[in-house]
């Protein structure tokens, strides 16, 4: 049961309430372990959005406090993200001034998580948890196999100890690749980012229970402190700014918010769509149910916490909520114990990020991305079906070529356009009898099944509306044509889930124009409340209110009675046109 009121909105006020004693150890153990693992990624996130580490770990403390309060998941970690960082990249850059003020990025930025979270939350608030399904399947695969190829692309300097200066897929690959054939490569720095990202690939794949990202980190710490590798020109993190973030108004001009309000949008529509995958896969685990709208409240909270205290927009993680429940997490504790333990870095441990190498931050950062690919979905779109396989292909391609944010758009358009098409072009089908199974069925299925003369059973498997209503007339016109002895088309109307305004106008033409050749349009088992939208539209004066049977079998059985026709297997396609009929 909810809980009544303002309760319901703020489920932290329940949890404290609920909260058992017994958890508690559990809590704590799952924070500390989590907290291991949102350090280094939330640095290096951070950087990936191009914007200086520490703001991942401001972001990662009031985003876990801010969905702590006001998140209904009692398990997803929200936090910095590989999928939205080119996003906020991409939104921000163009803002910059030509010197790319740190200080201005952390204030677009932080406006942008402001933003984001309002948009969230409103929607929210609003009920708009379906816009989660803007992103489609394939789609989304498409969208996730180009973000992480455009990552990875964008990461291999960085790797390999040099930088490039050079936006997108194409010519941020052209300038790694001079930039490697020119020398720019640092051995040392590359030699550390590889071994790097091999540490945390193969940690990941023979020892998944270990935290693999903080080992490698360490161990890549002691090395450059160890071997002096900042003398071979190795870059690192540095000290970190000491202390707790303080609460700051994001300070931006008029002329920056529609191109961060636009930004906010296509933020908000994909960490929606990762936050609803993520909490369906961890809430079936638990036998627990997805709250949808409040979800987009917990986000759109988390969001605006991390805005004003100098972070950027976030989402849910798959991997930092799967290692702590693997920890034994009860509840948003865990969070709070995570957030506790970032603040006691930055208030008493900053100097330790100083050995943390940038070559590694990359290496964190690529192997996130080899995660978000999803080559055996792609795999199976090809074996199960080609249109929506081609639909991923353009989505990738969408974003590698056009960018980030046009991706999104294109991956949000090809859905909508996926869904349009289906009604455009629905599949429809002739229906026959087939001995030994009860019902009608599609004789493309069955080519052997029985027919009766005289008598066409027409499925159209979509609502009837302006966009196919044409398609629908001149299939039925083409069917009266090709057959004079033609006495009724029966539609099997079930699948027809409306008829607007338009349809109506058609099927009025479309009975007048078979009546004059002698033929009946007759409608069987359709819907009441689309039939409730014939008799509005005054239908019933032109298509006989007799015409409309409650099921497939009635129909038929009401033709039998009144022309004594009987069932008969299709003739061999050898027959003449006369003896057909």
């Amino acid at each position: 049961m909810s809980p009544p009121g303002w309760q319901e909105y703020v489920p932290g006020v329940g949890l404290a309430r609920s909260y058992e004693r017994a958890w508690l150890p559990k809590d704590i153990v799952a924070g500390l372990v989590l907290s291991a693992l949102l350090v280094p990624q939330g640095m290096a996130y951070a950087e990936l959005a191009g914007l200086p580490a520490v703001t991942g770990l401001y972001t990662s403390i009031l985003c876990l406090l801010g969905y702590a309060v006001f998140g209904p998941s009692r398990v997803l970690v929200l936090g910095p993200d590989s999928s939205l960082g080119p996003m906020i990249a991409a939104t921000i850059a163009p803002l910059l001034l030509a010197n790319g003020d740190p200080a201005r990025a952390v204030a677009l930025a932080s406006m942008l998580a402001v933003m984001v979270g309002v948009v969230m939350t409103v929607a929210g608030l609003a009920r708009f948890g379906f816009v989660a399904d803007l992103l489609s399947k394939p789609t989304q695969i498409g969208y996730m196999n180009g973000l992480a190829l455009t990552i990875v692309i964008g990461q291999l300097a960085k790797l390999f100890g040099f930088s490039v200066d050079a936006d997108g897929l194409v010519a941020e690959a052209r300038a790694f690749f001079s930039g490697l054939a020119d020398g720019e490569a640092n051995a040392t720095a590359a030699v550390l980012g590889v071994c790097s990202l091999a540490g945390i690939l193969l940690l990941n794949r023979f020892m998944p229970k270990l935290p693999s990202v903080l080992i490698v980190v360490v161990l890549a710490a002691i090395t450059v402190s160890a071997f002096d590798l900042k003398s071979h020109d190795v870059d690192t993190v540095g000290v970190l700014p000491q202390g707790f973030p303080p609460f700051t108004v994001p300070a931006v001009s008029w002329g920056d918010l529609p191109p961060l309000f636009v930004g906010a949008l296509a933020i908000a529509v994909v960490a929606l769509a990762d936050t609803m995958s993520t909490a369906s896969a961890f809430a079936a685990r638990r036998g627990d149910r997805v709250r949808g709208n409040q979800e987009m409240v917990g986000i759109g909270a988390a969001n605006i916490a991390a805005g004003f205290f100098q972070g950027f927009p976030v989402s849910t993680s798959g991997s930092r909520t799967a290692v702590a429940e693997q920890a034994g997490s009860r509840s948003q504790v865990t969070g709070i114990v995570g957030a506790a333990m970032i603040t006691v870095v930055l208030v008493f441990a900053t100097s330790l990020m100083q050995y943390v190498p940038q070559p590694t931050l990359g290496a964190i950062v690529i192997a996130a991305a080899l995660s978000l690919a999803d080559i055996a979905g792609t795999r199976r779109l090809w074996h199960q079906r080609r249109t929506e396989f081609w639909l991923s292909i353009i989505a990738l391609l969408g974003v590698a070529f056009l960018g980030v944010l046009p991706g999104i758009l294109v991956a949000v358009g090809l859905s909508i356009l996926n869904v349009f098409r289906r009604t455009w072009w629905p599949h429809t089908a002739e229906l026959g009898r087939v001995e030994g199974i009860a019902g009608l069925h599609d004789t493309e299925s069955y080519p052997g099944a029985e027919l009766l003369r005289g008598l066409v059973v027409y499925r159209f498997d979509a609502p009837l509306i302006f966009a196919n209503a044409r398609m629908f007339s001149d299939k039925v016109r083409e069917t009266a044509t090709d057959d004079p002895s033609l006495q009724w088309i029966i539609v099997a109307a079930e699948p027809i889930t409306d008829v607007d305004t338009t349809a109506s106008d058609m099927l009025q033409e479309l009975d007048a124009w078979l009546n004059a050749r002698g033929v009946s349009l007759v409608f069987a088992e359709m819907k009441d409340p689309v039939r409730k939208k014939i008799e509005r539209y005054e239908l019933t004066r032109t298509i006989n209110p007799a015409h409309f049977h409650p099921t497939l079998d009635a129909a038929v059985a009401e033709y039998v009675r009144q022309t004594g026709a009987s069932w008969r297997s299709p003739q061999p396609e050898a027959d003449d046109e006369g003896s057909r009929r």
